[in-house]
C-alpha cells in the first residue's frame, strides 16, 4: 500500500479529506493547500495547537485609520458576537468556504458601511458566490440585532460607525491568523472555538473567546 496523495512513500494516517490512507509528509505539506481537512481532524487540530503565526506588520492590516479599542470591543461585544457567529455559520453552512472568502466578505461589508456612515447607501456586495454568502449573512445578522435593540428599548442605539468598528475588529482579526493556505480556515477555527454550538458535527473545540490581536 502506498500514500494516497503521493503515490511513493508509505501511508502512516487516515486521512478524512482524500478518504485513503496518507503518509505524515504528504499530511504536513497538504493540509489545506490541496486537501480540504475536516475541522474536526485529529491531526489538523493538532497542527493548530503547534501552529506558530507570522506577525503581520500593524501598518499591513485593512483600515488602520479607524481606531479600536478594548473599551469599544467590551460595549459592543453583543453586537461583535452576532457578527462573528453569523460569519461562522454562513461558513459552515456553505461547502468550500474558506479564510480568503471570509476576507472577501468583510473587506466589502467595511466598505458598505463606510459608505453608509457618509449618508450614502452602496452595496458593495461581493462577485464570489462564497464571499457573498458570509456577507447577506451578516447583513441579516446586524438587522436582526438592530431588530430585537428596537423591540426591548423602543430604539436601536446601534450606530453605523459602531458596526463598522466590530468588522474592522475582525477584519484586522482575520488578517492576523490567516494562514495563507489555498484551503485554510485558521481564522473560521478560531470562531468555532469563540462558539462552540456551532459545531455541529464538524468540530469539537474547546470554548474560548475572541481577544484583540
Amino acid at each position: 500500500m502506498v500514500c494516497a496523495i503521493c503515490k511513493v512513500r508509505r501511508p502512516r494516517r487516515y486521512c478524512p479529506g482524500v478518504g485513503g490512507e496518507i503518509c505524515s509528509i504528504c499530511c504536513g505539506t497538504e493540509r489545506e493547500v490541496t486537501v480540504t481537512c475536516p475541522l474536526d481532524c485529529v491531526y489538523l487540530n493538532d497542527a493548530r495547537m503547534h501552529e506558530r503565526f507570522t506577525p503581520v506588520p500593524p501598518e499591513s492590516l485593512p483600515n488602520r485609520d479607524i481606531q479600536i479599542t478594548e473599551e469599544m470591543i467590551e460595549e459592543h461585544q453583543q453586537l461583535l458576537s452576532e457578527i462573528a457567529s453569523s460569519i461562522l455559520r454562513a461558513a459552515l453552512e456553505t461547502p468550500g468556504t474558506v479564510d480568503n472568502d471570509v476576507q472577501q466578505a468583510l473587506a466589502a461589508l467595511v466598505q458598505t458601511y463606510r459608505t453608509l456612515q457618509s449618508g450614502i447607501y452602496f452595496e458593495s456586495r461581493p462577485e464570489n458566490p462564497l464571499a457573498a454568502s458570509v456577507y447577506q449573512a451578516v447583513q441579516q445578522a446586524v438587522h436582526r440585532f438592530r431588530e430585537a435593540e428596537r423591540q426591548r428599548l423602543g430604539v436601536s442605539h446601534t450606530r453605523e460607525g459602531d458596526v463598522l468598528a466590530m468588522l474592522v475588529f475582525l477584519q484586522q482579526y482575520e488578517y492576523s491568523v490567516n494562514d495563507r493556505r489555498p484551503r485554510g480556515r485558521s481564522f473560521i477555527h478560531v470562531l468555532l472555538r469563540s462558539y462552540p454550538l456551532f459545531a455541529g458535527k464538524e468540530a469539537a473545540p474547546a470554548p474560548s473567546s475572541i481577544i484583540l490581536p
